[in-house]
């Protein structure tokens, strides 16, 4: 089954090249140049992934992700950046976007980066997950991770997060109270990348402490583990022991 792309690239070659990669593997793809016109397109159709680039006229890409994020729209987004600066790509993963590659860029580490983000995201590309996974709601204290549908609950009320966000919850939720390395939870996210560092980890650490702590600055649920990396544990077992 083939997945609904947008291409939002206003480079004409760039486009051409993305476009033809992606009908190749099977993929419908509408190509936009403008940022405006990406959020249009989202807007009115029902697209699986955006792939968006960074430096486009009318609106740039992190203002894009930056609106889509805030409307709880959850398709995939694989960013274009000519930026190499480490605060530049960690911005776009803050906002929203799920992965992103540095240009200039293989054609096919693109097409890599599209199976494995339609893949993680639940997507047309993706298998059917067996019963036991359609049914699997992960539960630690008030938190609840339900895969089947993509929703994430603290003490009954409803917790939007983007899609890197789930997966590192889903993995720590899994497996309640272990130690996850930085480096454990950036194959989570991406697998293997030479451009992304650990900091990308603390961003979305942070950003999830916002969303599921009650004091985020003094957190009980997920903590730090400090020259290691971050476990997922109950409040309550924690204040029984303490």
């Amino acid at each position: 089954m083939c997945a609904n792309v947008i291409v939002a690239e206003d480079d004409e070659k760039q486009a051409e090249l993305v476009r033809r990669y992606l009908e190749r593997e099977g993929h419908a793809v509408t190509v936009v140049t403008d940022g405006l016109a990406a959020l249009d397109e989202v807007r009115h159709g029902e697209p699986d992934l955006l792939v968006l680039d960074v430096m486009m006229p009318r609106a740039d890409g992190l203002d894009v992700v930056r609106v889509l994020r805030a409307e709880h729209r959850e398709l995939a987004v694989l960013m274009l950046t000519a930026r190499t600066t480490e605060d530049d790509l960690l911005l776009g993963l803050d906002l929203g976007a799920d992965d992103y590659m540095t240009k200039p860029y293989s054609p096919r580490e693109l097409m890599a980066r599209v199976r494995t983000l339609l893949r993680r995201t639940n997507r047309p590309g993706r298998a059917t997950p067996s019963a036991d996974a359609v049914d699997e709601v992960l539960s630690v204290g008030g938190l609840r991770v339900d895969s089947a549908r993509h929703e994430i609950s603290v003490d009954g009320m409803s917790v939007e997060c983007t899609p890197g966000e789930f997966r590192i919850l889903a993995a720590m939720a899994a497996e309640p109270g272990r130690v996850f390395s930085r480096q454990r939870l950036l194959e989570e996210l991406h697998g293997f990348d030479r451009y992304i560092s650990d900091r990308t980890v603390d961003v979305h650490i942070m950003n999830l402490r916002k969303k599921i702590e009650p004091a985020p600055r003094k957190p009980s649920r997920l903590l730090t583990v400090f020259g290691v990396g971050y476990k997922l544990t109950d409040p309550a077992r924690g204040a029984s022991r303490a």
